[in-house]
């Protein structure tokens, strides 16, 4: 077995820095922790100045540094609470949403229009995700489901009120008429 085809756990000895162990392979290079110094040094794989005292053989896919980040791209993609893209009305980019309290005495209270509709996407989405929760639940028989789902469709219908923030009619929330 040559020198560059070694795996992780592989002794070698350096002339110069002396036994070491290959902690990682990277594209054209190993990371080698190498004992006397304590040092971890980064050389090439294809150096044919090691000398191999102990080689291990890689058992299973060696996983690069990307593939470990696209692994957390998508396991954060799937898992995530983000709503998808959802526009805001053209007329209501850069509004405020005022709460004005009828005793004078209160502040006002002002909320930009884009954060205020993103939490009413929130809202929506979550619902969504309540609905998928109940439909796939093992436990909830059909007629279970179908008062939940009452329940959730009656959510939706009070929220048709924003309906004219949405950029698209189909977006908007549908309440039991169906009708936005």
């Amino acid at each position: 077995m040559s020198a560059s085809e070694l795996a992780p756990g592989s002794k070698l000895r350096h002339p110069k820095f002396g036994t070491g162990m290959i902690l990682s392979i990277e594209d054209g290079y190993y990371k080698i922790y190498f004992y006397q110094s304590e040092e971890i040094k980064t050389l090439a794989r294809d150096y044919e100045g090691f000398e191999v005292e102990e080689a291990k053989v890689l058992d299973f896919p060696m996983l690069t540094m990307r593939d470990v980040e696209r692994a957390i791209r998508e396991a954060l993609a799937a898992t995530s609470e983000r709503a998808p893209i959802v526009p805001l009305g053209g007329k209501w980019i850069g509004g405020q949403v005022v709460f004005e309290p009828n005793d004078q005495n209160l502040a006002v209270k002002e909320i930009p229009m884009e954060a205020f509709f993103h939490k009413i996407v929130m809202v929506r989405e979550k619902l969504r995700v309540l609905e998928q929760n109940i439909n796939n639940h093992p436990k909830l028989d059909d007629e279970d489901r179908v008062h939940l789902q009452q329940y959730i469709t009656r959510c939706y219908g009070s929220l048709t009120t924003f309906n004219v923030l949405f950029a698209y009619k189909e977006d908007q929330f549908k309440g039991s008429g169906g009708k936005a």
